[in-house]
């Protein structure tokens, strides 16, 4: 069948940023109820690494091999949770007295994505992200007089992840799923999970237990 281009409800796009949620890592490796992160404004996901690196032998290109990937982000936000602060490197020494130079806890995250298209628009669907084994690097602030064009401080710090184990598959730091594919009511459980319900705090489920949900008609316990 001959191809065709930009059919009408196929011209998909993606933007905005919603529902952040922090969940900081425990020292088992699993994390701590979620909370709601406000003024969440950008996630910039920056993958890096898998870069090919030839291999010569004989005078001629012998093989290709690929270097690990990683995978990074951007975070800006206009404030943060309070349990985000041990996470920037700080701890309450008393009340409302905050030192900072600490050792920074890992965390995880969770947000949401909209997906469009040229006839649904923004209601079209959204895109589920999670993030695993993130810390962040120290951010500068940089304050400035209130002036006759006020603007509120943009907070931006850049996180490094270490994966964590997928049965079948490689080590992830990252899971995404698109609600226009997946089934929605294993969608709807999975986000009782991450947001928490009338009965069950928000937590962040690691990828197998992610893949169980979204693969088996099964009950996964809050």
């Amino acid at each position: 069948m001959k191809l065709k281009w930009d059919q009408t409800g196929e011209r998909i796009y993606e933007t905005g940023v919603s529902n952040g949620v922090l969940y900081v890592q425990k020292a088992n490796g699993s994390y701590d109820n979620g909370v709601a992160w406000n003024g969440l404004s950008t996630v910039t996901e920056s993958p890096s690494g898998a870069e090919s690196n030839a291999i010569y032998a004989d005078n001629i290109k012998y093989l290709a091999l690929t270097s690990a990937e990683e995978f990074g982000a951007t975070v800006e936000a206009y404030t943060y949770p309070d349990e985000f602060a041990e996470c920037d490197g700080s701890a309450e020494v008393a009340d409302g007295v905050m030192i900072g130079q600490q050792d920074r806890k890992a965390f995880g995250m969770a947000y949401k994505t909209i997906v469009g298209n040229d006839t649904e628009k923004n209601a079209h669907g959204y895109k589920l992200h999670m993030i695993y084994g993130a810390t962040a690097a120290p951010s500068e602030k940089g304050y400035s007089t209130v002036n006759d064009s006020p603007e509120p401080i943009t907070l931006s710090w850049e996180l490094s992840t270490t994966p964590v184990e997928v049965t079948g598959y490689k080590p992830t730091a990252t899971l995404v799923i698109d609600s226009t594919k997946a089934n929605s009511e294993k969608l709807k459980a999975l986000e009782d999970i991450l947001f928490g319900s009338d009965e069950t705090e928000a937590r962040l489920p690691m990828p197998n237990e992610v893949i169980s949900l979204m693969k088996e008609d099964v009950q996964v316990a809050g």
